[in-house]
């Protein structure tokens, strides 16, 4: 059994059911609006079909597949759980169960760019894989922040079938395009509604919940070094740390595209307290 569940279906180009700014902030880290974006899917997802039809099985929750940071989606997956554990602990279900969805390439083409046909083309070479024993006998959610033209899920359509998965499985978005006479590209519209810019994502990295994805190590990387380097000289040690051990773990240092923005990082800074020196210094 498959079915799908999107809190919000996206029927307009200007108006969606939900805060665009909201949106773009939860895209690039906002740890407060990735609670209140999980903790609304939790109860939607509850009152449309577990408080119908519950689920007794184990629920293994899966976010979207990720190689070494995580996408925005796994900061909303961990709100998601804990409001869905409480219901399931209310009703005498067992908690969830999580695992991981492993993916094997990393681009630095933004993905919300592109139309279906460029979409497929792009990631059809990746591959995913997961612990198929693991999820014996369970019934798995997978959750993703949005679907526009289902590339993605066909992938995971793709695993499942590859493994030979019979498990019952829910595909839960927190919004999907509904319209299909919208272009895709709409993503795009909504992920930079309120980063405009690099330095849009000040207020963001400081914030007291603020969730490194990897939506926003690409996009510093790839910005313009004179600003970058303006930047995350305005960063603290904490930070830029985190920014570079993320960017490692991805394989960033690989990808010529981001060497002048990581290699600055590299070079200035000190190696006693960890903070940058003043460009040009």
């Amino acid at each position: 059994m498959k079915a799908t569940y999107s809190l919000h279906h996206i029927n307009s180009a200007t108006h969606f059911g939900f805060d665009a700014d909201d949106y773009s902030r939860f895209k690039f880290g906002d740890g407060e609006v990735s609670s209140y974006f999980g903790t609304d899917l939790a109860d939607g997802f509850i009152a449309k079909h577990l408080s119908k039809q519950p689920i007794k099985q184990q629920i293994v929750v899966i976010s979207s597949p990720y190689s070494f940071i995580p996408t925005a989606t796994f900061a909303m997956k961990n709100h998601f759980v804990c409001k869905l554990n409480r219901w399931l602990a209310n009703h005498g279900y067992p908690v969830v169960q999580e695992t991981k969805v492993h993916r094997t390439i990393t681009y630095k083409e933004d993905y919300g760019e592109l139309d279906a046909e460029q979409r497929i083309n792009l990631i059809g070479n990746d591959s995913f894989h997961i612990d198929k024993d693991f999820l014996t006998g369970k019934t798995l959610l997978f959750l993703d922040d949005i679907k526009i033209t289902g590339s993605h899920e066909r992938m995971i359509m793709k695993m499942v079938d590859e493994y030979g998965l019979q498990n019952d499985i829910y595909m839960l978005y927190f919004a999907e395009l509904v319209n299909k006479n919208i272009h895709p590209n709409i993503e795009n519209y909504l992920n930079y509604h309120h980063v405009k810019n690099i330095y849009h994502l000040d207020d963001i990295i400081k914030g007291n919940d603020f969730c490194i994805n990897t939506r926003i190590v690409k996009y510093i990387l790839n910005y313009d070094h004179e600003s970058f380097c303006i930047f995350i000289q305005d960063q603290g040690s904490n930070f830029i740390n985190l920014l570079y051990d993320m960017a490692l773990g991805n394989g960033y240092h690989t990808i010529e595209a981001y060497a002048p923005n990581l290699n600055f990082i590299k070079q200035n800074l000190l190696i006693n307290n960890n903070k940058l020196i003043q460009h040009g210094n």
